[in-house]
């Protein structure tokens, strides 16, 4: 008898060990003017079945559009889009409870701030409106310090709209975080900076820098697995251009379309992610077509199409991917939702599971462990 009951203990054990692995926090910052939000929004997440819950807010945090989560998982850094009055906020984070305390702003001297990256020493944003790069120091209590630097891109390009001047819209590590990518929609411009998180003053200095198809406008870039490629994804004319990387230098190698070729609209190609196996990549396009496109990768960074479709909803600005590949959440500004895909890990191809959250101008979706 103790035998059967010692038995069936190590199985309740197991089982319930194996449904807290399977359980996330997916963090999302959104938009709050539009619609009703209060800026960054916790859920539990399960990787297993694609059920969610609700677990904590902020309270009145204005345009969290884009946040990044520190190493320890104990602090989230988001931008606050305000225009001159744009902030970069630090929130002390309980990853059981989902509770976000906020610690302090501070002005990143650029204007509507609209990606963000962090390590240990320093918080990095790209700013749209300005056309600039900023670095703040990091304080010991995990709070942010004044900016370090600015660096200031200048240029514009063919579009009179959309170019008329530098728009920096995304910073990003290197896997080896020696160097900072900065794609510039307005210059179409890809700036490799070297990274010297010691610096007092001088944290980036330009390395080199990559002038794409004019017009195409690059907004947002990943790595492939083994960091000796990068895609690049284009937001005014959709193209999505491959590159081999090695030490800061980016050289072209294939070059590729996130639109049908019988589209006729508009185009507003959005975000990049390679799924967690590093076997398939994915991105979306905004616009009039609002769908997510899957592209197998080969060898040499070369891309093979699998699947197009819709997100079935308007907006999709940004997407992730849990970290089992089990799931891809797409985030619907304009129609205020999230909307939950099932992958096939084998052909990467995407199916609507009818689950979603609802929730105001999701904007940036990041999962973090519990």
């Amino acid at each position: 008898m103790k035998t059967i009951y010692a038995v069936f203990l190590s199985v309740f054990v197991l089982a319930t060990v194996q449904a807290q692995e399977s359980k996330l926090n997916l963090v999302v910052g959104t938009y709050t003017k539009s619609c009703e939000s209060k800026g960054i929004y916790v859920y539990e997440f399960d990787s297993k079945t694609g059920d969610f819950s609700f677990k904590n807010s902020t309270e009145n945090v204005l345009n969290p559009s884009y946040l990044t989560i520190s190493g320890d998982n104990k602090f989230i850094y988001s931008v606050s889009e305000n225009d001159k009055k744009t902030k970069i906020n630090a929130f002390g984070f309980n990853s059981k409870s989902g509770k976000l305390e906020f610690l302090n702003s501070q002005d990143p001297k650029g204007l509507n701030a609209c990606y963000i990256i962090n390590d240990d020493k320093n918080v990095i944003t790209a700013n749209y409106s300005s056309g600039n790069v900023s670095v703040l120091g990091k304080n010991n209590d995990g709070s942010i310090g004044e900016v370090k630097q600015v660096v200031q891109h200048t240029g514009k390009s063919i579009n009179p709209k959309r170019q008329e001047a530098p728009h920096a819209h995304m910073v990003y590590f290197s896997p080896d975080k020696k160097y900072v990518l900065a794609n510039d929609l307005g210059t179409d411009k890809v700036y490799v900076y070297q990274y010297n998180p010691n610096s007092a003053t001088e944290v980036l200095k330009l390395k080199s820098s990559f002038d794409v198809k004019s017009g195409s406008g690059p907004r947002h870039l990943t790595f492939s697995k083994d960091g000796k490629f990068v895609y690049l994804l284009q937001e005014l004319d959709g193209t999505l251009t491959s590159f081999s990387y090695a030490d800061g230098i980016l050289k072209k190698v294939s070059e590729t379309t996130v639109v049908a070729s019988d589209f006729k609209g508009d185009v507003g190609a959005a975000d990049i992610h390679i799924s967690p196996d590093g076997k398939f990549l994915y991105a979306t396009n905004r616009g009039t077509a609002n769908d997510i496109s899957v592209f197998k990768i080969l060898g040499k960074g070369k891309l093979e199409f699998v699947q197009r479709i819709s997100v079935l909803g308007k907006g999709p600005r940004n997407f992730t991917i849990d970290p089992t590949g089990n799931f891809l959440l797409v985030g619907l500004q304009y129609t205020n939702e999230i909307v939950i895909f099932k992958r096939d890990k084998k052909s990467g191809m995407l199916a609507d599971t009818g689950k979603k959250i609802e929730l105001c101008s999701p904007v940036c979706l990041v999962f973090t462990k519990i």
